[in-house]
């Protein structure tokens, strides 16, 4: 039983996982969109589910080690994640060198205006007074989203130049930014959202790793690695290429051009098989 969480990527992978797994001929159930991240991995857990895809820094929160600096790196991360589940019974697969971890992108307009490229950049546009933020509560208020970007690069962004949304749909706050809602032109992101190119918005980087990483990989109860092991065999080399951007045209094939997350996945499946 193949579960994953609601959003799009999620949706995604668990598609890719479903017919990686379809093509080994074995048995497969899919039960994705299931919700949120607690309710999945709940789901796995309790034996519910078999396995889902999941991203290496939210282990950090499921074991309360967030301020552990093996989180900064994707090596740590992984490594972290694959330790700490292993105690209860999981085992993390390959990664994908792919992190969507939370990052701000500026409207294409000012960032080209301004050259605004990397964090550094956007803390002198903030001090400069020029930036108006979309943002999500739990981006504005968590310790280790917005207040670790303004630790790491030297600025305080004031609540008044902030617009918080309840919910972290970047879709909305990506969109305020590309047209500029009530005067919005930055706004929180994901590392692989599949609209940013779309929208003509610049990602800010972060070179020095304020943000935890978080690559996706499958994870899967250890008892059903026993009686399957040749899952890890079929999947590891299928997330191995999945880099950011090839997730980002695959979300954005979903998101902007309206195809299904199972059209998508094998559509890609089908170019990769035919790669050496």
């Amino acid at each position: 039983m193949i579960g994953s969480k609601n959003d799009t990527e999620g949706r995604l992978l668990g598609e890719l996982i479903a017919q990686v797994l379809e093509g080994l001929g074995l048995p497969v159930e899919r039960r994705l969109g299931l919700g949120p991240t607690l309710i999945v991995r709940s789901a796995l857990l309790s034996g519910e589910i078999d396995l889902y895809p999941e991203y290496t820094g939210n282990v950090a929160f499921f074991s309360a080690t967030e301020t552990d600096p093996a989180w900064k790196t994707g090596d740590g991360a992984y490594h972290r994640a694959a330790s700490l589940d292993a105690a209860r019974g999981l085992v993390w697969l390959a990664r994908a060198p792919a992190n969507n971890t939370w990052l701000i992108a500026v409207q294409g307009r000012l960032a080209r205006e301004r050259n605004l490229a990397t964090m550094a950049d956007f803390a002198s546009a903030v001090r400069a007074d020029l930036i108006r933020l979309a943002a999500s509560t739990e981006f504005v208020e968590s310790p280790a989203a917005l207040p670790s970007f303004e630790a790491a690069y030297g600025f305080s962004l004031p609540l008044s130049r902030i617009v918080s949304l309840p919910g972290g749909d970047t879709a909305v706050t990506a969109r305020a930014a590309a047209e500029g809602i009530s005067g919005i032109n930055a706004g929180m992101v994901y590392g692989t959202d599949g609209a940013l190119a779309a929208l003509d918005l610049t990602v800010m980087s972060d070179p020095k790793g304020a943000q935890i990483v978080y690559e996706p990989a499958p994870v899967i109860r250890a008892d059903t690695l026993d009686r399957y092991p040749q899952i890890r065999r079929a999947l590891d080399p299928v997330f191995a290429r999945l880099d950011a951007e090839t997730l980002r045209q695959l979300n954005a094939a979903i998101t902007v051009e309206g195809r299904t997350a199972s059209a998508v996945a094998a559509e890609w499946l089908g170019r990769e098989a035919g790669r050496p």
